[in-house]
């Protein structure tokens, strides 16, 4: 079947949602494309529901220690299904109000996989069978977002070696689990599943976690993790993993775990690459930068009429950074405003304690050879945090 649109969206979540709300708030038809729920990996498999298992770890770490508090709480225990079931139905509430704008917004949604055959022209593919769809359009926008890489030598079976998408199903706690990679994913899964009783290791190839971040803030969550029992291994490099019957065994190039090298789960969380799969036809090719959609300031991509906003265009990889590429990208075709790309933004991991940040670390200060000042003010003497 073919229909016509004025814009066709290809991905639903914070960049393509955004994108495909504001071409409808300009007076234009809009398609979006999504092969599963919308609201992307943020809602339905990162942002949402690893905040609320954070929070639930927050809890169980504040139930630990109940007198400082001045309660007494005695045998407490936990239903770990019942845990990730709660951050399972804070993704479910989000995603039916993006279904809401949808409606609102009179923008007609396809549950299908998009691929772009030709500038102007996407096929919906449907998994039940289902005859594709051909939408004809004047613009296509690009929002397929990212997903977990792994590592090469590293094969993910998604049960015993997972990603951050099957750790957040897990229906019981690993009494034992290897986090490879201490950006913001392997450090706030590290804090989650030491709050419920897990033996975690977690393992970094660079001389600090969280190595985007200061060195001071790095330095202080190294400690107070260190603190909690979660054994952290800097400048470690994992270079292999055997399955057994019971979980894995890794092997470590620089630092060994004390604890032995057999895990009950791994998780590898060493960054993101491009979603892409299914996108481009066979006669179709568009450039890329490092593995990713190289776009114009415009946003605009190697082929006229084809724009890309959002995790498949490259860092940072945030769902507040997508959303406001969506906005820019949206304005420059249908608003008639100069379109802005590659602005400061910054970022936050849900750890405890929590890291914030926005702009140059003073690392990168001193690369660039720019003059600063620092200033600290301690928590103890913050009322708030007292």
């Amino acid at each position: 079947m073919s229909q016509k649109f004025d814009v066709v969206v290809i991905g639903g979540g914070p960049a393509g949602y955004v994108a495909a709300i504001k071409a409808a708030q300009y007076g234009k038809t809009v398609a979006m494309v999504e092969v599963e729920r919308a609201g992307g990996t943020c809602l339905n498999w990162g942002c949402i529901p690893t905040k609320a298992l954070l929070k639930q770890a927050e809890f169980a770490n504040h139930l630990k220690h109940p007198e400082d508090f001045g309660f007494k709480i005695e045998g407490v225990s936990f239903d770990f299904a019942k845990v990730i079931a709660k951050s399972r139905k804070a993704a479910d509430k989000m995603a039916m109000g993006i279904d809401h704008l949808f409606k609102k917004n009179k923008i007609t949604a396809f549950k299908g996989l998009g691929t772009i055959l030709r500038p102007g022209l996407v096929e919906v593919n449907y998994k039940d069978g289902k005859e594709a769809d051909r939408l004809e359009c004047e613009n296509i926008v690009i929002a397929t977002g990212a997903r977990p890489r792994t590592l090469p030598g590293l094969v993910l079976d998604r049960k015993t070696v997972i990603t951050s998408r099957e750790a957040l199903e897990l229906s019981e706690c690993p009494k034992s689990i290897l986090i490879i990679g201490a950006g913001a994913i392997g450090v706030e899964f590290a804090y989650f599943y030491n709050a419920f009783g897990a033996k975690v290791t977690l393992v970094e190839f660079a001389p600090k976690i969280l190595p985007i971040e200061d060195e001071d803030a790095s330095t202080l969550l190294e400690r107070k993790y260190t603190s909690y029992g979660i054994e952290v291994l800097t400048s470690t490099k994992v270079t292999g993993l055997e399955l057994t019957e019971t979980g894995a065994i890794a092997t470590f190039e620089g630092k060994a775990p004390k604890g032995g090298a057999e895990f009950e789960k791994v998780l590898v969380a060493v960054g993101v690459e491009a979603r892409m799969d299914g996108l481009l036809g066979p006669d179709l090719k568009l450039d890329l930068d490092r593995g990713f959609l190289r776009t114009n300031v415009d946003y605009s991509t190697s082929l006229p009429g084809i724009y890309a906003i959002g995790d498949v265009i490259g860092p940072p990889w945030l769902a507040h950074e997508a959303s406001w590429e969506a906005g820019q990208c949206m304005d420059g075709i249908y608003g008639g405003l100069p379109p802005q790309k590659g602005h400061i933004v910054p970022g936050c991991t849900y750890c405890q304690p929590q890291v914030a940040s926005v702009g140059a670390t003073e690392r990168k200060l001193k690369e660039q050879g720019v003059a600063y000042k620092v200033g600290k003010f301690p928590f103890i003497a913050n009322g708030k945090a007292v």
